[in-house]
Formats: structure tokens, C-alpha cells, sequence
């Protein structure tokens, strides 16, 4: 590939190396393998579930600790909330109250969305707020519904697709409107705080910096009052030295109209960058839009100390087998106990060679497979049609690991593989509890615990020319391949995302008298 002088200046601002380019045009030439499913993981065959007095006593052990624990809550949220809309927008594109009536409507395009949108609009967080500004505009209840959805919509309005998820309006306290932001703040007074101080890190959109610093100006006073906490509040964005090349249909680097390459964000997978520069001996990881009203949150609190003690239980016998690794001495008995508990307790699977090893050889696999980042990811059962979650895999070489794995991943045109993905009884919420420092308290390099051969090659489009763009390994997927995992189940009360506006008409998001 031939770079002009614009091009290596294009990198250079952008920090992204001339070999790095070079290896992401080899990976779209040689393409992406699918993943080689070995089995789902099941309650018992790589997912956990405790009896509720086992998890009191993991709740016990983290509340013990935690505060002697430097703990941090990371939350992804860059997020745009326009995808969220999808149906609203379309909704002001294909209705015209003036030719015919909303039912008529819903009956001709079997609209069901606007349907439910429409007969729970009283519940939405920001019913009053959006119905104050149109009171009075409308002639009818057809034309009451368009203008609610035109003034939550328009650019020149309210323009919620706009916003980040985040600084939405979520759950109707009566006197305010919270957001996911609060929401997360909230929480973390719980599981996430030492002493009165709560640490949380929020990834966002440069775009959106001032708005949330503005938001957090306005609830702070509130929230901290409320849950006796003070909360330091960073933000991060996903950094243009993870952006990836673009290439045409010839795996050529894809030129903007002006010559310029294209380079496009890499997703979420990008993060991994943020997440190793956070200092913390714990990091609770979840989604900015996975939040719920104040009757769930003791169960979310709760699940939370349980995958934070099972992290701590696991941690303690890992930092105390890696220093004995360290000081040597060990005898033959002394490296089966480590082999046992990395495979029982950390789901590491070892080659069938391993005993054929020399004791030098096996204590530095061992080194090597105990000295990784730990993360406990909670589990919730399907309820509904299966998708990506936890699995077996094996990899090229034969190694065989506990991974999370997007339903893109798996070649669904083999029946084999195909089969394994139904058998699947859980899914991945995004709910993980991180430790990533060793036994003498010095952090991971995170960046060397990546699959990069965990990517997604996708199909767009640019100025009506096609191109081919590639995605990161996911944070939580190829992103974390080589951390030891663990698997837990949790219950499905602490899953509740929204992404479709008639999400917060759920049970979940819908604040009551009783709270």
C-alpha cells in the first residue's frame, strides 16, 4: 500500500502507525474467521449459581472489604439516542392527522409501536414536560399524539435524538425526572463507593461533554443529599488512535471525495483503550441505559456484592498461588494444586501436553495463566430466543476457553455450530465485576490481553460507493479474550436496557406510589 504525504499526516494526527494500517488491510484481505463453538455454557458447565446463603456470604465478604477497596463504576455511554426513536421517527414521516385517523393509520401499516407508544403516553417520564408545550395545539386526540411526538422529536423542539441516552429523562419521580446518569450515580452510592466517595467513569461523546457536566451540576446537590455520598465523576472518549481504515471492494484504502482516507470509528470494542487507563482494584462495568426505579434496587445492589465477593473468594487464592509461583520452592504437589484450582475454580483449560512438560516449563504456563486480569460476568437466563452469550470456544490452536460471543461470530450456516447456539441458556446482560491488578498491587496492561482476531468486518456504504469497515474486538468480547472468567447467573430483575422508547413503560422504569 502506497501512502502519500497527506495520508501520513492524516495518521499522524490521528496517532494511528503506518504498521497498524498495514495489519488492519491484511485483515480485511484474509478475513475474519467465525469462532468454533465447543458448547454452551450451562448452570454447572462454566456458570455458577449460588443458593441465596451462599450469596450472603459473598455479600458479606465484599461488604467486609469494601472499604479498604479502591472501587470504580465504568459505564459506556456514547451512546446517541437516536436508534431509540427509530419508530417515532418514522411515525412523523408516514402520518398525516389531517388525511386520516390515528387508528386507521395503525390498522393500514400495522404500526404496532406507535400503538403501545400511543396508549401508554400518560406513563412516559416525560409526559408532562412535552405535554405542557403543545397544551392547547391540537384539535384532536390523533393530532395530539403527532405533535407529542413531533415536539419530542424536532431539532427545533426538544429534540430528544439528539441526546445522549444517557441525559434522557427515565423514570417519573413526580417533582423531577431522573436520568440513566442519576440512575448509575445511585447505584453506585451502594457497591461502588469507599467510604462516603463514589468514583464513577462515564465513556461519552465529545460532543456531549458539556451536557453532561451540566447535568451533573444540577443533580449533584440532589442525589448526594439523598444517598450520603459524594461522587467524583470523570468522563473519556473513544480516542481517534482507535479509529480503523476503511477499505473498497478491493481492499484498497477507501478515499473520502477530497482523496482523504476514511477512517471510521472502531465501536465499543475502542474501549479497552479507556478502561486501561482507569486505576482501581475493582471495576463494576455496565451499560449507561441499564438502570431501574427504587423497588428493584436492592436486588441490583445485591447481585452486584455478589459477583464483587466471588472476584474477592477467587482473588485472594489466585494472588496467593501467583506469589508462591514468584518465591519458588514449589514441589510437584504444590504446582497440582495451582493446575487444580486455575481449572476448577478459573475455568482455565491446560493442553494434554502440559504433563509431559518439564517442572521449569509447567511453572511458567502456570506464571502465564495466573497472571491475568480476572472478571466475573453475570449471566441471565434466556427467557426468549437465544442470542450471543456465554460459550466453550476453541481457538486455531486448539486451546479451548470460557468466552461471550455475538451471535455475528458464529457461522449459523453449520447446523453443528448452529445447534450449540440454541442450546444456549443464558445471555449476556453486560454486568461484569473487574480486577485488574496482580497480588503486589501493580495494574494489567489490558492492551495485552486482546484477541485481535476477535474483530467484525461489515458492509457500508459512502457517497454511494460500497466499503468494507472493521469493528475492534468488543470490550467485553475479544477485548477481554485472555482475562480468567468466571460465569454467574443473575437474575433477570437486574437487566432492564431501554432500547426502544416503549422500554420505559416497563414494570422496571415505572415509578409507583410505594416507592
Amino acid at each position: 500500500m502506497i501512502l502519500t504525504e497527506k495520508d501520513l499526516e492524516l495518521l499522524a494526527e490521528k496517532g494511528i502507525s503506518e504498521k497498524k494500517v498495514n495489519a488492519q488491510i491484511e485483515t480485511f484481505k484474509e478475513g475474519i474467521p467465525f469462532v468454533e463453538l465447543e458448547k454452551a455454557v450451562t448452570v454447572g458447565e462454566g456458570i455458577s449459581k449460588f443458593t441465596p446463603e451462599e450469596e450472603q456470604q459473598l455479600i458479606q465478604i465484599f461488604d467486609t472489604s469494601q472499604s479498604e477497596l479502591s472501587l470504580l463504576k465504568f459505564v459506556p455511554a456514547s451512546g446517541a439516542a437516536s436508534r431509540m426513536f427509530k419508530d417515532l421517527f418514522n411515525f412523523l414521516e408516514a402520518y398525516d392527522p389531517s388525511s386520516e385517523s390515528l387508528e386507521d393509520y395503525i390498522e393500514r401499516t400495522g404500526d404496532s409501536a406507535i400503538k403501545k407508544f400511543s396508549e401508554g403516553l400518560t406513563a412516559f417520564p416525560f409526559y408532562k414536560k412535552v405535554a405542557k408545550r403543545i397544551t392547547g395545539k391540537a384539535d384532536s386526540k390523533d393530532e395530539e399524539v403527532y405533535l407529542f411526538v413531533k415536539e419530542m422529536m424536532d431539532e427545533n423542539a426538544l429534540n430528544f435524538g439528539f441526546y445522549p441516552k444517557g441525559l434522557l429523562p427515565f423514570h417519573d419521580y413526580g417533582k423531577y425526572a431522573a436520568t440513566p446518569f442519576e440512575e448509575h450515580l445511585k447505584e453506585a452510592s451502594v457497591y461502588a463507593k469507599t467510604g462516603d466517595t463514589a468514583n464513577l467513569h462515564f465513556t461519552i461523546s465529545e460532543q456531549h461533554g458539556q451536557m453532561f457536566n451540566e447535568e451533573f451540576s444540577n443533580i449533584k446537590e440532589r442525589v448526594s443529599t439523598d444517598t450520603h455520598t459524594s461522587f467524583k465523576v470523570s468522563y473519556s472518549y473513544q480516542k481517534s488512535s482507535t479509529d480503523t481504515i476503511a477499505v473498497d471492494m478491493k481492499n484498497e484504502p477507501f478515499r473520502n471525495e477530497d482523496g482523504s482516507i476514511l477512517f471510521r470509528p472502531g465501536g465499543h470494542g475502542a474501549l479497552i483503550e479507556n478502561l486501561n487507563d482507569q486505576d482501581a482494584q475493582i471495576i463494576f462495568i455496565k451499560n449507561i441505559d441499564n438502570v431501574t426505579v427504587p423497588r428493584f434496587a436492592d436486588e441490583v445492589a445485591n447481585s452486584k456484592k455478589v459477583l464483587a465477593g466471588v472476584l474477592l473468594k477467587v482473588q485472594e487464592k489466585a494472588f496467593a498461588f501467583a506469589k508462591q509461583l514468584d518465591e519458588g520452592g514449589l514441589t510437584t504437589d504444590h504446582l497440582r494444586q495451582i493446575k487444580e484450582f486455575l481449572e476448577d475454580e478459573l475455568n482455565v483449560r491446560f493442553s494434554k501436553n502440559f504433563v509431559g512438560f518439564s517442572v521449569g516449563e509447567q511453572i511458567e504456563i502456570l506464571k502465564d495463566k495466573i497472571n491475568r486480569p480476572i472478571r466475573i460476568c453475570g449471566m441471565v437466563k434466556n427467557e426468549g430466543e437465544p442470542g450471543g452469550g456465554p460459550f466453550w470456544i476453541k481457538d486455531g490452536n486448539g486451546n479451548i476457553s470460557l468466552q461471550i460471543i455475538e451471535s455475528a461470530q458464529i457461522d449459523m450456516n453449520d447446523r453443528a455450530q448452529a445447534d450449540i447456539l440454541k442450546n444456549a441458556t443464558h445471555f449476556n446482560p453486560v454486568d461484569l465485576v473487574c480486577g485488574v491488578k496482580n497480588y503486589k498491587g501493580e495494574k494489567y496492561d489490558l492492551m495485552e490481553f486482546v484477541d485481535t482476531k476477535q474483530g467484525f468486518i461489515t458492509g457500508k456504504t459512502k457517497d454511494g460507493k460500497e466499503l468494507k469497515a472493521l469493528e475492534l474486538p468488543g470490550l467485553w468480547n475479544g477485548a477481554m479474550a485472555f482475562w480468567n472468567t468466571l460465569f454467574v447467573e443473575v437474575p433477570s430483575s437486574t437487566f432492564n436496557p431501554v432500547k426502544t422508547v416503549n422500554d420505559l413503560l416497563r414494570p422496571a422504569h415505572q415509578v409507583t406510589s410505594s416507592n
